[in-house]
């Protein structure tokens, strides 16, 4: 057996044990089947859009990076820096796709000056759940298309690597009542959701976490919409706006990614790209986990020191899905590349909401009243 047939078979067993482990509760202690002494030491930096201090966001990235060392049994070690030490926290496909940094964790949609599929790897205003976009990428063929599209466009690969659930709906320094209330405010809000709030009267601008709060502190911005509670309540937002949006109806279910170089995907062994693909599967789900445990108890901290929570109205909710779907529709028309994707989206989003609506959704506003 030459050394490429061997390391296709090391790498294929390596990758059975690994997803073997992750369906019982022991996948955290079982080593991989071989770390081959054949197999090259890598150190790889990573680059991401996070701070530290946002211990699920960047937390994610580094778990990411233990469970790829420990499938690898410690030859593949990434090295995850904070957003701003190998590239902007908003530049992170930039420095993976020239190549000048091999991977990075980020979110999609803040690149969508470069093409606006990009927002559907990660959310889109009235879009999919958390579960349907995970359905959609994973069984709906949405995954498939988005890796094509990076390939060609971008020379990167990607995979989903933690989702945040439903976002909230941003804090604001005034009551927000009807769409005449947005008209000039200036407002933080990144990827299509800005879009839509532009076409709604608000000045969107695009900062990155780190600069939300003092951009709000000093009257820089009227509004931001960051996370949700765990993390908003890190950022101290509270503490500078007093009023809390709900939905956050542009992020429905925000998938975060790894991104790495499609040259340097290539050299790597088989056992190796099984490990990344793995542990970006384990990351996505268990992040999703950690936010739906920690949100919850971090708004009731929020809401007893004083947070007042805004739901959006029926009129600015409307006006917003009015507004996003002509925004979708008029791309589609003018943006073939925008167009393959979104009707393929589309009717995806149509079938299963169908049947959540039939179901999961009636059984929770069931739930909800039993309460």
């Amino acid at each position: 057996m030459n050394r490429r047939d061997f390391l296709k078979v090391a790498g294929m067993g390596a990758a059975a044990s690994a997803l073997a482990a992750c369906s019982g509760p022991a996948a955290a202690t079982q080593a991989p089947a071989a770390a081959n002494n054949d197999l090259p030491q890598l150190e790889w930096q990573m680059a991401t859009s996070w701070s530290p201090g946002l211990g699920v966001l960047f937390g994610g990235a580094q778990k990411f990076a233990d469970r790829v060392a420990e499938l690898t049994g410690g030859r593949f070690k990434i090295v995850p820096r904070a957003g701003g030490e190998l590239a902007k926290a908003t530049e992170v496909l930039d420095v993976v796709s020239t190549g000048a940094v091999p991977i990075g964790h980020t979110a999609s949609y803040y690149y969508l000056g470069k093409s606006w599929v990009m927002g559907f790897g990660s959310s889109v205003p009235f879009g999919l759940s958390a579960s349907q976009q995970n359905t959609w990428l994973y069984h709906g063929g949405g995954l498939q298309i988005l890796q094509d599209f990076y390939a060609k466009k971008f020379g990167v690969i990607q995979f989903p690597a933690g989702n945040t659930g439903a976002q909230m709906g941003g804090w604001f320094r005034k009551e927000i009542r009807t769409v005449a209330d947005l008209q000039g405010l200036k407002m933080r809000i990144p990827g299509l959701g800005g879009q839509v709030m532009s076409k709604l009267g608000v000045q969107v601008q695009n900062l990155p976490g780190g600069e939300i709060y003092q951009a709000l502190e000093t009257g820089a911005i009227d509004a931001a919409e960051w996370v949700g509670p765990y993390d908003d309540e890190k950022l101290g937002l509270n503490k500078v706006a007093q009023y809390y949006g709900f939905p956050g109806w542009w992020e429905p279910g925000t998938t975060l990614e790894v991104e790495i170089n499609l040259a340097e995907w290539n050299k790597l062994p088989v056992l190796y790209q099984k490990a990344i693909e793995v542990a970006a599967a384990e990351s996505n789900l268990k992040m999703l986990a950690e936010y739906e445990s920690v949100n919850g108890e971090a708004l009731k901290r929020l809401v007893a020191g004083g947070t007042k929570l805004m739901p959006y109205g029926k009129e600015i909710l409307e006006a917003a899905r009015k507004a996003a779907f002509e925004l979708y529709e008029a791309k589609a028309a003018e943006d073939a590349e925008f167009k393959a994707v979104y009707d393929q989206w589309l009717e995806f989003r149509s079938r299963v909401q169908s049947w959540n609506f039939t179901n999961e959704f009636v059984m929770l506003e069931a739930l909800r009243a039993s309460q």
